[in-house]
């Protein structure tokens, strides 16, 4: 018998037929033994159309209250889904993040969990039931509820594994396991049978939607043997996140190519060129609660320097606005903004052994005339800033020059 955490995204219960389908897939595991806490994200569709509400009423919505009224979106998942296996015999509770208390701190819309009390789910499960516990979502110190940012389902899955130490954390997509990169735009990408937690990090970070970035650096850090498998699919292994490589077979040098559409480029122009300038620039940028990707700074012959760097689209006007009223104060000579931009990234444990990965990806993406803007690099990855025009050229390109396509 083991205690396994089943996380299931919005199209996996998009429907009642389909939260009925889980409630099935549940049943089978439980009558195997084993104890089950699930964690469902709200039904495909629901968070926009809530947060859509929310902005009707308010331009800018009062984030403590966006994140109320976007926190009930899981609320109705679990409980349809604890009614659900009811009809199968099981026992089950559903409970929101803030009845688990699920501590969170008091950034809303972008919450970080502190803590998971974890006795009265104990208490259930030594009971037997199963129990449903809203993804997505928890409560501050003061009682207010908070939400984990879009994809933080997968956050509360793994971190509810990492306080009970569960077996294993099941991810339920619609996908059946994490490909060399997006069989939408490569039709040819080929499933891997396992990915180490570091790439898995990369490729979260550099926009695979595979998984939520801060539910790969849980399962990294407390050791939770992470699996993603298809909601859609009874068979299959889907693809197992370990913590270390495989050294019993050779290692593949790249093992996928990760896209990020929603990539914008910001420079200040004719800054000065001395110490501290990077966090006169970006101070005030983090202050606005927005993260930097890709930082780039070009340094003149006239003591002066141009300084770029790259956020997501969605902070781009603010970051703007940010930045202007910076180089106002710094008497630079202006700002440029470009929210066409992408970023394609290249991502694999073999690149600390294999020199030459760069070149060949530089040199594969220049034979079709895409200009590289930003480069950025780590021991087991390469990014490049490119126009977005250039996207899905630029990733089949690259999957086919490193060899990523299925075995014939």
């Amino acid at each position: 018998m083991a205690l396994i955490v089943q996380k299931f995204g919005g199209t996996s219960v998009a429907t009642t037929d389909r939260i009925k389908n889980v409630a099935k897939r549940v049943a089978r595991w439980k009558a195997q033994g084993h104890d089950i806490i699930v964690v469902p994200s709200a039904m495909s569709g629901e968070t926009n159309r809530l947060i859509g509400l929310a902005r009707e009423i308010s331009a800018n919505p009062d984030p403590r209250e966006l994140d109320v009224i976007a926190s009930t979106g899981e609320q109705v998942t679990i409980a349809l889904l604890a009614m659900a296996m009811h009809e199968e015999g099981l026992q089950a509770k559903s409970y929101t993040g803030a009845q688990v208390r699920v501590l969170t701190d008091s950034t809303f819309t972008k919450a970080r969990i502190l803590q998971i009390d974890d006795e009265r789910i104990r208490r259930d499960l030594a009971e037997g039931h199963v129990v449903v516990v809203a993804g997505f979502q928890g409560a501050d110190e003061n009682g207010n509820i908070t939400t984990l940012g879009r994809g933080g389902s997968d956050t509360s899955a793994v971190a509810l594994a990492a306080a009970l130490k569960a077996d294993e954390c099941q991810i339920y997509t619609d996908v059946d396991g994490v490909y060399t990169t997006d069989p939408r735009v490569v039709p040819e990408a080929r499933k891997l049978d396992t990915i180490t937690f570091e790439e898995m990090l990369e490729m979260a970070s550099l926009g695979s939607k595979v998984l939520q970035i801060r539910s790969v650096e849980f399962a990294g850090k407390y050791k939770v043997k992470l699996r993603v498998l298809s909601s859609f699919e009874d068979e299959g292994e889907g693809t197992l996140i370990t913590v270390e490589e495989d050294k019993t077979m050779e290692q593949p040098i790249i093992s996928g190519i990760a896209f990020n559409r929603d990539e914008a480029k910001l420079t200040i122009l004719g800054v000065p060129d001395r110490p501290g300038i990077a966090y006169q620039i970006l101070g005030p940028i983090a202050d606005a609660n927005i993260d930097v990707d890709m930082i780039i700074q070009n340094v003149g012959h006239d003591g002066s320097t141009d300084f770029s760097f790259t956020v997501n689209r969605a902070d781009y006007n603010r970051a703007l606005e940010v930045l202007k009223e910076t180089a106002t104060r710094m008497n630079a000579r202006g700002v440029a903004g470009d929210n066409k931009t992408c970023k394609v990234s290249a991502v694999g444990v073999g690149m600390r052994s294999h020199p030459g990965i760069a070149s060949k990806m530089f040199n594969a993406l220049g034979a079709e005339g895409i200009n590289i803007q930003m480069i950025s690099t780590s021991e087991i990855k390469i990014s490049v800033v490119i126009e977005e025009k250039y996207l899905e050229l630029a990733v089949r390109v690259l999957h086919k020059a490193f060899g990523l396509e299925k075995a014939d």
